[in-house]
């Protein structure tokens, strides 16, 4: 996506409001626009990688990730994978679903606070797969939540025996 023609509009609306006004402040307003090129790119920026966190929300589990190419930004958008049918069920785990039935889709927020090499490590994967930290969170605990219970471990300590071990 392309923002030169955007920040390019917004300079010549600047440029036509100053021509309302007199001399000093058209020469004004044409020493502003240069330093504003870099603000108003910024500004754009965040609006669309909010506009991609919304849009994402609403794709759990896919997602739209905001990614600069140099200045450019370009969306990513990850769908669900589906599931393999050759494969058997034990060795291909399911894909996240996105909302259970009593779901209504509302975001809840939790505070995680992970060792510092863990969170490097979430990271990397979230990196390694194109997603967000938050999206990937959410997919990973989504797919162990939806996995069948372990088996209970047997009760007591191996190795001992009797009433009171």
């Amino acid at each position: 996506m392309e923002l030169d023609g955007y920040v390019d509009r917004l300079r010549t609306e600047f440029a036509a409001i100053s021509e309302v006004a007199g001399d000093d402040v058209r020469e004004v307003a044409e020493r502003l626009v240069g330093p504003l090129d870099s603000a108003v790119r910024l500004v754009l920026l965040e609006a669309l990688t909010a506009a991609a966190d919304e849009i994402t929300l609403e794709l759990v589990p896919g997602s739209v990730h905001l990614r600069l190419r140099g200045s450019s930004p370009d969306f990513v958008v990850t769908t669900a994978a589906a599931p393999a049918t050759a494969a058997p069920a034990a060795t291909t785990p399911a894909p996240p679903a996105a909302a259970t039935e009593g779901d209504n889709g509302a975001v809840a927020r939790i505070n995680f606070r992970p060792p510092e090499s863990l969170k490097n490590r979430i990271e990397e994967a979230a990196g390694r797969d194109g997603l967000s930290v938050n999206t990937w969170l959410t997919r990973v605990a989504t797919a162990a939540l939806d996995q069948p219970a372990p088996h209970a471990p047997p009760s007591g300590r191996a190795g001992r025996v009797g009433w009171f071990g």
